[in-house]
């Protein structure tokens, strides 16, 4: 409905289309680092705990 009714009041501006594309380009950007950022977490949390589990334990012979 929005469509129509944007439609309707007489079309779209270029440069609101243009800032539209490049914010949207910019979201999916940000979203794509998220992602990344995420995958590094997950990776350094695991390898956090390893090192956690690893020192936890006593020596055989200390």
């Amino acid at each position: 409905m929005a469509k129509a009714l944007f439609g309707h009041v007489g079309g779209s501006d270029p440069r609101m289309v243009q800032e539209m594309r490049r914010l949207q380009k910019r979201v999916r950007d940000l979203e794509d680092e998220v992602s990344r950022l995420q995958a590094r977490n997950d990776q350094l949390s695991m390898a956090v705990s390893d090192v956690a589990g690893a020192t936890d334990r006593e020596p055989a012979l200390a």
